[in-house]
This record gives C-alpha cells, sequence and structure tokens, in this order.
C-alpha cells in the first residue's frame, strides 16, 4: 500500500487533498465518475500509510494536511484533478478542499482553486493546432481568392457579351 501511494505522489502532475466528512456512498461515487471522465483518480489511503509514502517525494510537503477523513483526488494532467476537486466542492459542501501539491510546490485552498480555472493539456493542444492551422486556411484562402475573382470578372463580362 505504501509502495502505491507512494508511485502516485511521484507520479502525478497534482494531488488535492480534502476532507469529505459526511459524504454518502452516493456522492463519493459520484466524484470518483467526474474524476474518471476528467483522467483523473481519487484515493481514500490512512493518513499514516499516506505520510510514509510521502517521505522523500516531490509533494512531501502535503503531508501537514493530512489530518482527519482525507481523500486525495490526483492526475498525471498539473490541471485535472484539481478541476474535478472544485468543481465537486462547488455542488457538495461537505467536500472541503484543504491544498495540495503540484509537483514540488505546496498549494493552499486559494492555489487548488488557481490550478483549477488554468487550462488543461488537451486544451492547450487545442488551441495551439487552431494557432497552427489558422496561417494555413487563411494562406489557402488568400491563393484561392484571385481566382475566384477572375472567374466572377470573366462570367460579368460574359453575361455583358451575351
Amino acid at each position: 500500500m505504501v509502495e502505491e501511494l507512494g508511485q502516485i505522489f511521484e507520479s502525478s502532475g497534482v494531488v488535492v487533498v480534502a476532507h469529505y466528512t459526511g459524504l454518502t456512498v452516493a456522492e463519493m461515487q459520484t466524484l470518483r465518475a467526474k474524476a474518471r471522465e476528467a483522467d483523473a483518480s481519487v484515493r481514500v489511503a490512512k493518513n499514516r500509510l499516506a505520510k510514509i509514502a510521502l517521505d522523500g517525494k516531490p509533494c512531501e510537503s502535503i503531508g501537514s494536511l493530512l489530518t482527519g477523513m482525507t481523500v486525495l483526488t490526483y492526475s498525471e494532467d498539473p490541471v485535472a484533478a484539481a478541476k474535478v476537486a472544485e468543481d465537486f466542492a462547488k455542488d457538495n459542501k461537505k467536500f472541503e478542499i484543504l491544498g495540495g501539491s503540484m509537483g514540488e510546490n505546496a498549494l493552499d485552498r486559494a492555489g487548488v482553486e488557481a490550478v483549477s480555472k488554468m487550462p488543461s493539456r488537451d486544451e492547450l493542444i487545442a488551441s495551439i493546432v487552431g494557432c497552427i492551422g489558422a496561417p494555413a486556411s487563411n494562406i489557402a484562402g488568400a491563393i484561392g481568392a484571385p481566382a475566384s475573382n477572375i472567374a466572377s470578372i470573366l462570367s460579368t463580362i460574359e453575361d455583358k457579351a451575351a
């Protein structure tokens, strides 16, 4: 269990720690489903084991957050887990985000919120592809425009001649 948690802490782009006291099983299943949709994961682990697993890991600073009934939301994408946790916290007041880490950087509650507002990896890739594709379509339009203008002028001349 400690080794598995250590792997999670080492390979995750972001880890969010929250209290889940009072959540029903159905609400936890909803959180897990939302996390799965966003390529994130949710894990409830004993705080003592998680603290042992954190020893020597980049996100060791979150050890102080591991008190009470805590749940870990994590993902390789540095934004996905934070977005899932923030969205779930808006609808469920029993889910209280304590903080987290992004690599070696410790995040407080406001830090997790700020990370959740950043664009995800997929959104960034889509915008980059859009920026790359836009000049190509503009060039194709510019090259094709004179030909269409010439064709419309010839058509007009033919209509007048007829």
